[in-house]
């Protein structure tokens, strides 16, 4: 039986671990937690949100600009969050629709697909 998930896993070229920081921390706002001591020579860094890890690790030789793959993120003001990531110099992409939800999707500054999702209530 599967519990719950434990971790997320997103790359970034490994060139670009500081711009990721920046991004992920500082403009997203998430919050650093300690690598264990036996990974923390592969670079890279680990984020948490409520009970759920995102493990942003470095990796090259992918374009992941065109990768379905992605995190979605729920948030309370997405319309907060749209004027955010449009001053960050993002481009937004709306996602198809899905009842009880406004969302819509963007890369990061290193190609990977990041959601943001609302309920409506």
């Amino acid at each position: 039986m599967i519990n719950r998930i434990h971790h997320i896993e997103i790359t970034v070229p490994t060139d670009r671990e500081e711009a990721a920081r920046e991004f992920y921390l500082r403009s997203l706002g998430l919050n650093e937690i300690p690598k264990p001591d036996s990974l923390r020579y592969r670079g890279g860094f680990w984020v948490r949100l409520d009970n759920v890890d995102l493990h942003v690790g470095l990796e090259d030789g992918y374009d992941r600009s065109g990768m379905k793959v992605h995190v979605a993120y729920q948030v309370g003001d997405l319309k907060r969050w749209r004027k955010i990531i449009t001053e960050l110099g993002l481009t937004i992409r709306e996602s198809i629709p899905i009842p009880g939800y406004d969302r819509f999707e963007f890369r990061d500054p290193f190609g990977n697909r990041i959601e943001l999702i609302q309920a409506i209530e």
